[in-house]
C-alpha cells in the first residue's frame, strides 16, 4: 500500500508580492485577447490538454520498452504500456548532461550557451520561461509541480508546487505560488532565498504526485485546456526509495554491462580522458569500483557490503560486483515508484474521461551511467548520459504502438509541445518541432543530422569530469575535450560551497571518435585510426559549421577557441 501522505496545511496564509499580482493583471490581459480569429471559448475547445512528466536522471536503459539488460526486471509496466499506446523515440539527446542546463533548454528551447545556463549555479530568470509564456497567451491552464532547479520560481503559471535546489527524498519541504509560510530556504551550497513552502510527509514521489492530482481535480479553472509539468526528483543520485520498495528486486541478481570491469586503455578514451600514460585515470570520472583517490561508490557501500557478505577482505572486483548490485538496486527502487505513480495520474485521466484528449509525453533530463565504462552520474558525453527517454501518447494523432528514430534534442521540445498546442514557435526558440513525426511522417531531407552538446562544469563536484563539446550522428560520435574551466577563464565568478573556490587545473586537449554502429559501448576511440581519417574530416566540418548555426562560437572564452582553433 501507498503510504499516507497529503502536504500540511500551514495556519498562515501568504498573501502574493505586489510584483507577482502585476505579473499576473498582466498575463490576464495577454490571455483575455481572441487567439487566431477564433473566440476564446473555440479556441479552449480546440486545444489538447499536454501533460508533460519528467523524471531526474531516469536513463532508457531502466524501462522495459527499449530492450535493455535491466528490461528484463520488468520496473516500468505502467511507463511500457503508455509506450504500447503511443510513440517511443529511439534517438532523443540532451544538449547538456547536468540537471539545471537541461531544465533551461527545455523552458527556452535553447542550447546553453544562448539562456546563460552553463551549470548548476545558474538560474533562469521568469522573464525567460518562453514555454509557459507562450502557453499562457495560448490560453492554457499551467500548474509547475515537483523538481524545478532552476533558482527563480516558475513563471507564467496559475500555480506552482515546486522543490527548492535539489530538496528532500523524504518529507520535501515545497515552495508554493499560493498559502504557505514564509521561510529562509537553502537552495544549493550558494543560494538561500526566503520563500512561501509547505511541510509535507511521506516520499517525494507520492508527495508531488498528491499535488498534481490536487491541482487538476480541485484547483484548475476546468474552462480552458490545461497544461501540467509534472517534475519527480526521482530517480536522482542519493537514492532513497519509499519503504514499501525494500524487498523489490532483493533477491534479483542485476545483470552487469560488459565493461564494468575492463577499460583497455589503448583503445577507450584519450590522452584527454587518461592523462599522459594514463596519468589521469585515478584522477577523472567518477566510479562504482574501488579507486585509492577519486570518488566511488565501492567506499560508501563499503561497510554496508562487509555486513552484508560477512566478510572484511574482499576483491576490488568483489567490491565492484556487490556495490555494482546495491547501486542499480536502490536506483530501480525509485523507478518503481515513479512507474507507480504514473499509473495514479493515467488512472486519474481515465476516470474522468481526459485520457484521450490529453498529450501525455514522458521524458528525462538525461540519462544516467549505471556502470557503463564503470562510471556513475552524467556529464559525459557517453551514449549512457546523454541519451533521454521520450514517450508520447495522443491516439487521435499517434499510432499505437509506433517508433521514431529522428534525430532529437531538448531544444526541440518547447517548440514541439507549442506546435501541438496550436502556437507559432517565437523565433528566439534553437530548437525545431517534431510534431510531424507523431503522425508517422517521414524524416524530411532538411531534419538534423547531427545532434550537438557541450559540457561546460570542468572537474566538477568531485566526479571530475573534463568540459568537452562534440556532435553524434545517427552513425558517429565526435568529440572535442577542451580541458579549461570556463569561469576560471571568463572571471565570471568565484563559487565558494563545499568545494572552495572553483578554480581548476586544465587538463590535457583531445579528440575521441566513435564508430556507433560497430562498437555501440564506445570502447575503442578510432581517432587516431587513418581509416577513419575521411570521417573525422567530414565530423569536424559538421562540428563547425553546427556551431556557427546555433552561435556557440567560444567569442567570450577567447581561450577555449584558442584551443579549439590550435585542434582543429
Amino acid at each position: 500500500m501507498r503510504s499516507s501522505i497529503h502536504p500540511i496545511k500551514p495556519t498562515k496564509q501568504f498573501k502574493p508580492s505586489t510584483i507577482f499580482g502585476i505579473m499576473g493583471s498582466f498575463i490576464f490581459l495577454l490571455c483575455s485577447a481572441p487567439c487566431y480569429g477564433q473566440s476564446p471559448l473555440q479556441e479552449k475547445r480546440a486545444k489538447p490538454n499536454i501533460l508533460f512528466m519528467m523524471s531526474d536522471d531516469h536513463c532508457e536503459r531502466a524501462m522495459g520498452v527499449y530492450g535493455s539488460r535491466l528490461a528484463t526486471l520488468d520496473p516500468t509496466p505502467n511507463l511500457d504500456k503508455l509506450a504500447r499506446e503511443g510513440m517511443t523515440f529511439d534517438n532523443v539527446f540532451c544538449t547538456n548532461s547536468i540537471c539545471t542546463p537541461s531544465r533551461a533548454t527545455i523552458i527556452t528551447g535553447q542550447y546553453s550557451h544562448k539562456n546563460k545556463v552553463y551549470d548548476l549555479y545558474d538560474g533562469l530568470p521568469g522573464d525567460r520561461h518562453y514555454l509557459t509564456q507562450e502557453m499562457k497567451k495560448a490560453g492554457y491552464a499551467i500548474a509547475v509541480v515537483g523538481k524545478w532547479h532552476l533558482r527563480h520560481a516558475p513563471s507564467f503559471v496559475d500555480y506552482f508546487a515546486v522543490i527548492p535546489g535539489q530538496g528532500s527524498y523524504i518529507n520535501p519541504v515545497i515552495h508554493v505560488s499560493e498559502g504557505g509560510e514564509k521561510r529562509r530556504i537553502r537552495y544549493d551550497s550558494i543560494l538561500e532565498k526566503e520563500v512561501c513552502v509547505i511541510e509535507t510527509r511521506g516520499h517525494s514521489s507520492d508527495v508531488l504526485t498528491d499535488l498534481s492530482l490536487d491541482w487538476l481535480k480541485n484547483k484548475r479553472d476546468q474552462s480552458k485546456p490545461f497544461f501540467l509539468m509534472h517534475h519527480f526528483k526521482a530517480p536522482h543520485d542519493m537514492f532513497t526509495y519509499a519503504p514499501r520498495y525494500k524487498d523489490y528486486l532483493a533477491d534479483a541478481t542485476i545483470a552487469e554491462p560488459d565493461n564494468l570491469y575492463d577499460q583497455p586503455g589503448a583503445h577507450f578514451g584519450s590522452i584527454a580522458t587518461r592523462g599522459k600514460n594514463d596519468a589521469l585515470v585515478n584522477v577523472i570520472g567518477s566510479t562504482i569500483s574501488p579507486q585509492p583517490s577519486k570518488r566511488n561508490l565501492a567506499r560508501s557501500y563499503r561497510h554496508k557490503i562487509e555486513k552484508l557478505t560477512g566478510k572484511k577482505k574482499l576483491s576490488n572486483k568483489e567490491l565492484t560486483h556487490h556495490t555494482y548490485q546495491l547501486y542499480v538496486k536502490e536506483y530501480l527502487r525509485c523507478v518503481k515508484g515513479i512507474d507507480d505513480n504514473l499509473g495514479r495520474i493515467l488512472a486519474y485521466l481515465k476516470e474522468n474521461n481526459l485520457l484521450d484528449n490529453t498529450i501525455i509525453v514522458y521524458t528525462s533530463d538525461q540519462g544516467m551511467l549505471l556502470g557503463e565504462h564503470d562510471f556513475i552520474d552524467k556529464r559525459w558525453m557517453y551514449e549512457e548520459s546523454i541519451r533521454m527517454p521520450l514517450i508520447v501518447r495522443y491516439p487521435k494523432m499517434i499510432k499505437a504502438n509506433s517508433r521514431n528514430d529522428w534525430l532529437i534534442n531538448n531544444t526541440d521540445y518547447a517548440p514541439t509541445l507549442l506546435t501541438l498546442a496550436g502556437v507559432d514557435v517565437p523565433a528566439c526558440m534553437q530548437g525545431k518541432s517534431f510534431a510531424n513525426a507523431l503522425s508517422g511522417a517521414k524524416e524530411p531531407k532538411t531534419w538534423r543530422q547531427a545532434t550537438y552538446y557541450r559540457y561546460w562544469m570542468h572537474m566538477a563536484h568531485g566526479h571530475n569530469n573534463p568540459a568537452h563539446f562534440g556532435i553524434r550522428t545517427k552513425k558517429y560520435k565526435l568529440i572535442f575535450f577542451y580541458g579549461v574551466d570556463y569561469t576560471d577563464i571568463h572571471n565570471k565568478r568565484v563559487i565558494k560551497g563545499k568545494e572552495g573556490n572553483r578554480f581548476w587545473k586544465s587538463t590535457p586537449a583531445a579528440w575521441e571518435l566513435y564508430d556507433l554502429q560497430n562498437d555501440p559501448t564506445e570502447m575503442v576511440n578510432q581517432y587516431s585510426n587513418p581509416d577513419y581519417a575521411r570521417i573525422v574530416k567530414q565530423l569536424k566540418q559538421m562540428l563547425q559549421n553546427t556551431r556557427g548555426q546555433i552561435g556557440d562560437t567560444d567569442e567570450p572564452f577567447p581561450r577555449i577557441k584558442m584551443i579549439y582553433d590550435d585542434n582543429f
